[in-house]
């Protein structure tokens, strides 16, 4: 019995379990190392709060390997970039669907001819086909016809069609 200790005592004092010992605590120590290092680096792409990083990375250095997955658990879901970029992308949406009204300044949405706030012609409608004009159309696109939307109509009509003359 003594020599089977004897061997296993020899094995484990050896040389070579000797530097496969200090081999595996380097690696271990430098993937705990590494753990710290990306909790700092995805902290900052997702935490906007320098003191929040702090923290993340000091709990991913004073507690090994679990620091780095509690935060791994609690971290946010979306980069900071994500969050503005959908962020713009409601704005975009918002600004798409609501406008201002030019007079008033009300919000107006992008169907509406006039504005409910100050009753401002916002559009026309065409004479023929009763569909929105933009101001700028000399033709409506749906049905064809020249532009004689219903607001320049009853412009037109207050005119008088012919001149008379009047001897003095």
């Amino acid at each position: 019995m003594d020599n089977t200790f004897g061997t296993i005592n020899g094995i484990i004092h050896s040389p070579f379990w000797i530097v496969a010992l200090y081999v595996f605590i380097f690696c271990i120590i430098v993937l705990w190392l590494s753990l710290v290092f990306w909790t700092f680096k995805d902290a900052r792409k997702r935490i906007d709060d320098p003191i929040v990083i702090g923290v993340a990375v000091l709990i991913a250095f004073v507690l090994p390997f679990i620091g780095a997955l509690v935060y791994a658990i609690l971290r946010p879901a979306e980069f900071l970039d994500e969050v503005k970029e959908r962020e713009l992308e409601m704005m975009a949406m918002e600004q798409e669907l609501l406008r201002a009204c030019p007079t008033c300044g009300e919000l107006i949405r992008s169907d509406f001819i006039a504005c409910p706030g100050c009753r401002r012609n916002l559009r026309s409608t065409c004479s023929f086909c009763d569909r929105v004009l933009e101001p700028r159309w000399t033709i409506c696109p749906f049905c064809g016809r020249e532009s004689k939307n219903k607001r320049g109509a009853a412009q037109v009509d207050q005119q008088p069609t012919e001149l008379v003359e009047t001897s003095s």
